[in-house]
């Protein structure tokens, strides 16, 4: 009987090695699935930012939505002060009544830039959104300039999605390429482990499938679908045409006080002589 049937011992340790076994596989499926997870997140970070080579471009836009310290309005003058774009061209939606972000950024440019205010054009616009911007703007270049290489500069993490939509309704023409300016709110090797970079990577993938969405069926944009809207050469609204005061006519602090001083002495002066003027004239009358 001992030959037919295994001893309980024996087949107690048999479970036990089928347990270690199945539990060893789990494991290691389990840290292979962590490992495909680290793998594609990781890719899909770097993947949403596209950063093109090029040595010179025709035109560098520059797209709304840059942070108070207009590190796109920098990068721009960078390459106009390096001879490696010929002229920039910077949107900015309506913010007041009668002024648009495209506005601050000119200025910016022209004052703090150095960038000859010839070579700035700007775009003033009501787009909510880059599609938007992407409609208004592309048949304008594909009239102007079909056939040249176009910069555009926005947010790291929004560089593919950009390329994507100004690329799908030019048509090529003109080439749409973008470049990772580093932007610090999107961390691209370790933004999984930073908030701002997380939801940075979240709106950009939700903006992607949007995007997608949006374009689905959507051909190349023609010239003549909208009304195109031409950039207007950068000039400041309401620029004062009054030459400044001569420097002659200008006198200083003091002398402009003493000579109220002296004049509100003179107009007391008057008001106690007025006074006893009048208060003689009274006792004149009394005594008659």
């Amino acid at each position: 009987m001992s030959r037919i049937f295994k001893p309980i011992s024996d087949i107690r340790k048999e479970k036990r090695r089928a347990k270690i076994l199945t539990r060893a596989r789990i494991g290691v499926v389990f840290a292979l699935l962590i490992l495909l997870f680290y793998v594609l997140i990781s890719y899909s970070g770097h993947w949403l930012v596209r950063n093109d080579e090029f040595e010179h471009v025709k035109w560098v836009v520059v797209l709304d939505g840059q942070s108070g310290d207009l590190e796109r309005s920098d990068f721009a003058a960078n390459l106009l002060r390096e001879g490696k774009a010929d002229s920039v061209l910077v949107l900015g939606r309506r913010v007041f009544r009668d002024k648009s972000n495209a506005d601050f950024y000119a200025e910016d440019l022209e004052e703090v830039g150095g960038v000859d205010r010839n070579l700035i054009y700007v775009f003033r616009h009501d787009d909510p959104s880059t599609l938007e911007e992407a409609v208004s703007i592309v048949p304008w270049f594909k009239r102007k300039s079909p056939k040249d290489t176009v910069l555009l500069l926005t947010a790291a993490p929004a560089t593919r999605r950009a390329a994507m939509l100004f690329n799908t309704l030019s048509g090529g023409h003109p080439t749409f390429i973008t470049v990772d300016m580093h932007d610090w709110r999107y961390n691209v090797n370790n933004w999984f482990f930073e908030r701002e970079s997380r939801k940075n990577w979240l709106r950009e993938w939700a903006a992607i499938l949007n995007a997608k969405w949006d374009l689905f069926g959507v051909d190349t944009l023609s010239v003549s679908d909208r009304p195109v809207r031409l950039p207007e050469p950068w000039k400041k609204k309401n620029e004062s045409s009054v030459s400044p005061l001569p420097l002659s006519g200008l006198i200083s602090i003091q002398k402009a006080i003493a000579s109220q001083d002296s004049a509100v002495k003179h107009i007391q002066a008057e008001a106690k002589l007025d006074a006893q003027k009048e208060t003689s004239t009274s006792q004149d009358s009394l005594k008659q």
